[in-house]
């Protein structure tokens, strides 16, 4: 199989504007996820998918590969997309499964590219899978920019939500799970999600992964060990240089 890693990110994010080239440790965050990501050896090729010329002008300079999209899309899940038919069209290539990695999770880990394909590659029904982390703290918890996501027994997601669930009163010791943005899918199933219509919970939650719950498919959850944080704000990004330089040390 070849498969494909493509990391959308824009600098006009209503959260943290410019968060993509903001500096951790003297380096571009976009930089850390380009090349954390690229130390994967399942990878044939990882390209940065946006639509800010600032992005692909960085993406280049450190020998990347950057695909320009448009600027119309509202979903990361969108974006790949198109960047998948361009990066096809100019390679002349054909790739079986496209990884997205979202440009703020400078502290990806290589390895965790591999926990997220294992259920497309042991299981063919599987068409898209998801990162599973545990969230370890009430802050986290009651935090609206960490996804919370609940699971059936199989692993499969049953909900992504910005509120806390499940729910606060806890009968027996559940597992509180977050989304970790590392999103395979198989290729004929992502170009399938541009088309279906955009659904009500997803739209609310900003979640893209509601669009395929809402239309009454599945998304696979694939646990993680690797702790990480993803940087949603100025806060998150001064906590996330401080973990990145005690793991240097």
């Amino acid at each position: 199989m070849k498969i494909l890693a493509l990391i959308p990110a824009r600098m006009g994010s209503s959260r943290f504007p410019g968060k993509p080239l903001a500096p951790i440790l003297g380096k571009p965050m976009i930089g850390h996820v380009y090349e954390r990501v690229a130390r994967s050896p399942l990878l044939d090729l990882v390209a940065v998918a946006t639509c800010d010329k600032e992005i692909f002008d960085y993406i280049e300079s450190i020998g990347g590969v950057a695909v320009m999209t448009g600027n119309q899309h509202e979903r990361a899940s969108d974006r790949c997309a198109e960047a998948l038919l361009k990066l096809e069209q100019a390679n002349n290539a054909r790739y079986d499964i496209v990884v997205m990695v979202q440009g703020d999770e400078p502290m990806t880990h290589p390895d965790m590219i591999a926990e997220a394909v294992q259920p497309l590659l042991d299981e063919p029904e599987v068409q898209v899978a998801n990162l599973l982390g545990q969230i370890k703290s009430t802050t986290e918890f009651e935090d609206r920019n960490c996804i919370k996501v609940v699971c059936d027994l199989k692993l499969n997601a049953i909900y992504f939500s910005r509120e806390p669930i499940p729910t606060r009163c806890k009968v027996a010791e559940i597992p509180m799970g977050k989304q970790v943005c590392i999103i395979p899918f198989r290729r004929e199933y992502l170009l399938e999600y541009t088309r279906l219509s955009p659904t009500p919970l997803e739209i609310v939650e900003s979640v893209d992964m509601m669009r395929i719950l809402e239309h009454g498919m599945k998304v696979r959850m694939a646990p993680t060990k690797y702790d990480t944080q993803s940087v949603d704000t100025p806060d998150d990004l001064k906590k996330v240089e401080r973990l990145m330089q005690d793991l240097n040390d």
